[in-house]
């Protein structure tokens, strides 16, 4: 069956005909692009009516729910139709998605996105460029290495800077753990004294990081074979910002056991409570060390466009590396994100040489092949939702967007501060507000399991998304805001929400009428 508005082309004298000729229908190129523009427009009117309609950020929809009705699913066994087989997807996924635009949307750390990124989706899918060598992406190589190029402008990391899209802060995490590995064990090979051997180097390498920093710095320590105790954290304040004296005690603590300090990743927006190391201090600590000066600034990095706050960034521009995440805090689709190195030579430890794709040459011809600079092959041209988005909107018009979100947060914290039913925990410095119910009386002994339960049925119920985490031992909810379009009136309607369900499971507890607790 061809796809409507397609035309196939004769076949050449002694071609198989049948289903190959249909199949080749499917086919993006100069034949079908009728087929390609009815296609996606249907699939495009299909979003935007579900956008529309929804009331709630989720169905509640449940595992055991759904995933019968996708196990159920024949791929074997074609729909033929295009229409078809959008109605099944309206089924298993787009009726039961969780949408981020939606105001209601308070839990992680998912923007929604701006439309000149969703045209540079659109483009960059169907032209498919991959950014791993020139003669595969031509002026997409040059779109990439010209936002990088901006991006390091904008810390301010100085002219021999440099970097590379990734997928993720994850990604652009373990890459900049890998260079300070890398560039640990060289100086070790050439301190003088007695040689040590790779293996012994490796054990002896220590990452010093905030308790308040992502999780992906133990896993990038795992993935890059160092010891399970090579990560050391480091204590944070009231305000949950890692401590800069603390943090000289360990590097001098290291020092003296014999130990290198390889990295300090220093954040610039943790997760739960959004706010940023002292990185003035810590870059002096680190200078003075000679120590690598990691920042991740995966949620952080939208204050380099902002109108008004770009001051809490002061401090980066002394990082060696530098992790940012546009589909953070610049409202852009997963993926886009990048990781910025000080010196582009260290990037040299992520460079494999193959003669079929990007042979040594090449860097004498001066061809920009990107892949010399990552840790990825095939890879998508995610920088042109970016470039999409800086030519029609520009830089201002993001951060201002951010900007919102940052005020709205300031705003929750005060309702919360001012409603005896919650308890906050700290001021972020960006846009999470992390909390909890409390209940009075001899409910107080409940008061994780009412959080748990509350967030749980909040979920359930679909009427709103919150996240949830632990803070010295107890648990919390949070808000992450990064939708300009969530008002406070929708942060307020949230708490009676959460204070409804938590109230209802502490009084049914207490009363003996609900035997399991939440676990």
């Amino acid at each position: 069956m061809s796809l409507p508005g397609a035309t196939v082309q004769a076949l050449p004298t002694g071609a198989v005909p049948g289903p190959v000729a249909a199949d080749r229908a499917h086919l993006f190129n100069a034949g079908t692009v009728a087929a390609y523009r009815r296609v996606l427009a249907d699939g495009i009117d299909r979003v935007a009516d579900r956008v529309a309609a929804a009331d709630r950020p989720f169905t509640g929809v449940t595992p055991q729910d759904l995933a019968p009705r996708i196990a159920g699913i024949d791929l074997d066994r074609p729909l033929g139709d295009t229409g078809a087989a959008l109605d099944e997807l309206q089924d298993v996924y787009l009726r039961d998605a969780v949408y981020f635009h939606h105001p209601r949307y308070l839990a992680h750390l998912n923007c929604p996105v701006v439309i000149p990124a969703l045209l540079g989706e659109a483009v960059l899918s169907a032209v498919n460029s991959s950014l791993d060598t020139w003669d595969q992406s031509a002026g997409g190589t040059l779109i990439e290495r010209r936002l990088i190029d901006w991006t390091v402008d904008r810390v301010g990391l100085g002219p021999a800077a440099d970097g590379v899209f990734t997928s993720g802060g994850t990604q652009s995490n373990l890459q900049a753990m890998l260079l300070a590995r890398e560039e640990a064990v060289g100086r070790a090979a050439t301190s003088g004294g007695t040689r040590p051997s790779r293996p012994e180097s490796l054990s002896r390498l220590r990452i010093l990081t905030s308790a308040a920093g992502h999780f992906s710095v133990q896993k990038a320590a795992k993935l890059l074979g160092l010891d399970a105790d090579a990560v050391v954290t480091v204590g944070t304040d009231a305000e949950r910002r890692m401590r800069a004296d603390e943090l000289a005690r360990e590097i001098d603590r290291c020092r003296r056991e014999g130990l290198r300090v390889m990295a300090v990743v220093a954040t610039a927006g943790t997760t739960d409570f959004g706010t940023i190391d002292p990185l003035p201090q810590i870059a002096d600590i680190c200078a003075a060390a000679g120590v690598w000066l990691h920042v991740d600034a995966a949620y952080g990095c939208g204050l380099l466009v902002s109108p008004t706050r770009r001051h809490l960034l002061d401090g980066i521009e002394r990082a060696d590396s530098v992790t940012v995440d546009y589909h953070k805090s610049f409202f852009q689709p997963v993926s886009s994100s990048a990781l910025l190195v000080r010196d582009r030579r260290v990037l040299r430890h992520a460079t494999w040489h193959a003669d079929y794709l990007n042979p040594a040459r090449a860097v004498e011809q001066r061809i920009p092949n990107q892949v010399d600079k990552s840790i990825q092959t095939t890879r998508r041209f995610d920088a042109l939702k970016l470039w999409l988005t800086l030519r029609i909107m520009g830089p201002d018009a993001v951060g201002a967007l951010f900007d919102e979100v940052i005020d709205r947060a300031a705003a929750a914290w005060q309702l919360l501060t001012e409603d005896p039913r919650f308890e906050v925990v700290t001021r972020s410095q960006l846009s999470t507000v992390v909390f909890r119910y409390l209940p009075t009386g001899p409910g107080r002994a409940l008061v994780d399991e009412a959080n748990l339960y509350a967030r749980e049925a909040l979920a359930a119920s679909g009427a709103a998304l919150v996240a949830g985490t632990t803070v010295d031992g107890a648990h919390h909810l949070k808000f992450t805001l990064l939708n300009p379009e969530t008002s406070v009136d929708d942060i307020a309607h949230v708490l009676d929400l959460i204070a409804e369900h938590a109230g209802w499971y502490v009084r049914t507890r207490t009363a003996g009428e609900l035997s399991c607790p939440i676990r």
